[in-house]
């Protein structure tokens, strides 16, 4: 299993999508590669909502979740939120095995998610 992985942002200040692309996050070097596009977007654009869009994975290693972990802090450090959409229900599970089902909000979809926080 030798697929790219990366990561899509697109967002201003007031909210943001982030969209892993590929079907498996295991690969480190992608995975850190991916996470300093994210540090750099949100230390520049401060957004105060921000979407994690899992449509496309199937997959994580337990790196994803400290990645999350991280970006939620971070963007709590100014009063942003983090929510997560379009996740396979076999993923939410490892979510609920570690308790970060009590502090993460969960969308069906990239839109409802958008709609929810737009609306906040």
């Amino acid at each position: 299993m030798n697929e790219k992985m990366g990561v899509e942002i697109v967002g201003n200040t007031e909210s943001a999508v982030v969209s892993f692309e590929g079907t498996s996050l295991i690969d480190a070097d992608g995975i850190t590669s991916a996470w300093e596009r994210i540090k750099e977007f949100i230390r520049k654009n401060q957004p105060k909502r921000i979407v994690v869009d899992f449509s496309q994975v199937k997959f994580f290693s337990s790196q994803v979740l400290g990645i999350l972990l991280d970006v939620r802090s971070r963007v709590a450090d100014y009063g942003g939120d983090v929510v997560i959409s379009s996740i396979e229900p076999q993923l939410h599970r490892v979510f609920k095995i570690t308790n970060l089902d009590r502090i993460f909000s969960f969308f069906p979809d990239k839109e409802s998610a958008m709609k929810q926080v737009s609306d906040d």
